[in-house]
């Protein structure tokens, strides 16, 4: 299958802790800090670690950790997921490009689901583990990392803004969500993000978020026999008859004309 997971896990340090690997790692190494900070030290530098860094290494690089410093409080603290694995498909991955050691993606929270099933699915065990199911998480794990680092490495710091805004509504469209909302996950203001996203995509948030919403209903009016009052209300539309007026609007017919004649239902 081309990927072996060798150990996965998360690690928290409340007092000093040292990890050495100087003489080389033996394996592939993907550590994400979630709180906290720490130092790392690797290709001959220090890095000095902090929440939503994430560190890639290859094969025969020296690595050693160190968790000396205190958050803020005075207390010491350090969290991080990592992974050790190998393989021929993730060779082929690691030479696709050219990767920071240390670059900071956030507490990516997508990110973070695929690390935890990771972990529960080897934490089952060699009797229970599905190698089959690690392969796809692992492979899955290192396409998103990609995803992330191109997101977190645009050089416009406002189109990347931009893009968070977008990411929001993607993933909220059908829900109920606010603007700011979606303002706040970018880290700007509301009025802000009005205008940053109108001028990067040229619409507005509310039109991006209805354009999904009613994507997301045309396929439950094909391949569903839900009701349309309820395809409204699982697509976020706030009533039927808002939603009625929107598809009108949209597509020159009503609901009810649209899945007559598409047959759904």
């Amino acid at each position: 299958m081309g990927t072996s997971l060798l150990i996965c896990d998360y690690s928290y340090h409340s007092k000093p802790f040292v990890q050495n690997h100087r003489a080389g790692l033996t394996n592939y190494l993907f550590r994400l800090q979630t709180e906290g900070s720490c130092k790392v030290y690797c290709r001959g530098r220090e890095y000095n670690v902090q929440t939503g860094d994430l560190i890639l290494l290859k094969p025969g690089e020296d690595y050693a950790l160190e968790v000396i410093d205190t958050d803020h409080s005075g207390r010491m603290s350090s969290g991080d997921y990592y992974i050790f694995c190998e393989g021929t498909w993730i060779d082929e991955w690691w030479s696709r490009t050219t990767r920071p050691v240390v670059h900071n993606i956030g507490v990516d929270e997508k990110l973070l689901r695929l690390w935890q099933n990771l972990l529960i699915e080897k934490r089952r065990g060699p009797l229970e583990e599905s190698s089959e199911i690690m392969d796809y998480l692992l492979k899955g794990l290192c396409l998103y990392i990609d995803r992330a680092i191109a997101e977190n490495t645009q050089s416009n710091r406002t189109g990347f803004a931009a893009l968070r805004l977008k990411r929001f509504i993607e993933e909220h469209a059908t829900v109920t969500f606010k603007l700011e909302e979606a303002a706040k996950y970018a880290g700007l203001s509301l009025s802000r993000s009005v205008r940053l996203f109108k001028d990067y995509y040229g619409m507005t948030m509310i039109g991006y978020a209805t354009e999904i919403r009613l994507n997301a209903a045309l396929e439950r009016m094909k391949y569903s026999s839900m009701t349309l009052e309820n395809i409204a209300e699982t697509c976020g539309f706030s009533s039927y008859s808002y939603f009625h007026r929107v598809f009108r609007a949209k597509f020159g017919i009503s609901p009810n004309v649209y899945r007559a004649k598409e047959g759904g239902g």
